[in-house]
């Protein structure tokens, strides 16, 4: 047993920390998880009275740009002082920005808690230790930035060469020679023809969504679940209409990395801020000697939002 746990951190709880970042590690990566779960039966062989095990954030990424209920209660907690170690596999399960990190760490200290790991218990307390869960922290955090430095740089080069798949919206769908093609649903083209049609005819965003729920017509919506892409039909919804009215796929046209630039702002109504133009455009099926070919006639109009 490591000589810096002590009976007095044996006498309280011990708490196996337990996250992945995406659905798709929750799913596919179930090595790690085995790994992460284990460390309660580590803490268990140490002598720990009692092991509790936080697995909420599952799914969920350390980054700090969304809510962790896990992290949360593992913070309550240390500050209870009921905890005489965390158990986690590495310093980025912990968390992945330094804001997170140094605030549990100095929690941990004040409360007289341990960090573990597999390479070993560091006393925050301690001016070599809280050294080195310093430097893990902000590794951590910089192997953070470099995989999203690295992931970009990929996705750009991919989408210079044209061979970037993403999701397409409604009335879309990727062919076998990974082209972009209207969808053989005839009712999904159809219903997408006929939002056009009718925002043409109304002339308002708004006017449109009244239209569509009063004559209780669905719309196709696309579901993501991990890698796969659901094509689900919904009640009308606002932000579905705005979508589809304002997305320039719908003209044939296709751009990546439009938002470098400066972001969009809520306008001061609240309503959502927009420069008052939108792509409005009709897709039209021409069948001829066996084959479909498309035409596509696109023209600008003021929208009222």
């Amino acid at each position: 047993m490591n000589p810096k746990i002590t009976p007095d951190h044996l006498a309280r709880s011990a708490v196996v920390y337990v996250r992945q970042s995406t659905m798709s590690q929750v799913t596919g990566n179930l090595e790690s998880q085995r790994r992460q779960y284990d460390l309660a039966g580590a803490a268990e062989a140490v002598g720990f009275a009692s092991v509790t095990v936080i697995d909420d954030d599952l799914g969920r990424s350390g980054s700090g740009l969304m809510q962790r209920p896990g992290f949360e209660r593992l913070v309550a907690m240390v500050c209870s002082g009921d905890v005489g170690a965390v158990y986690c596999i590495e310093a980025s399960r912990l968390a992945r920005n330094g804001r997170d990190w140094h605030h549990l760490i100095d929690l941990c200290a004040l409360a007289g808690t341990l960090v573990v790991d597999p390479d070993g218990a560091y006393d925050p307390r301690l001016v070599n230790d809280r050294l080195l869960l310093g430097l893990k922290g902000t590794m951590s955090e910089y192997e953070l930035s470099l995989m999203r430095q690295r992931g970009i740089a990929a996705r750009d080069s991919k989408a210079k060469r044209g061979e970037f798949r993403f999701m397409l919206p409604p009335g879309f769908c990727w062919s076998e020679a990974d082209k972009v093609e209207i969808d053989p649903d005839e009712h999904v083209a159809d219903t997408i023809r006929l939002v056009f049609a009718k925002f043409r005819e109304l002339g308002s965003a708004r006017q449109v969504f009244l239209w569509l729920r009063s004559a209780d017509i669905k719309m196709p919506v696309v579901r993501r679940n991990v890698e796969v892409c659901k094509l689900v039909w919904k009640p009308p919804a606002y932000h579905s209409v705005m979508q589809i009215l304002h997305n320039p796929l719908y003209g044939g046209a296709c751009g990546h990395g439009l938002s470098r630039g400066a972001p969009v702002r809520p306008a001061a109504s609240g309503s959502l801020a927009t420069n008052g133009m939108c792509c409005c455009v009709t897709i039209i099926l021409v069948t001829s000697a066996g084959r479909n070919t498309r035409r596509i006639r696109s023209s600008c109009s003021r929208t009222r939002i």
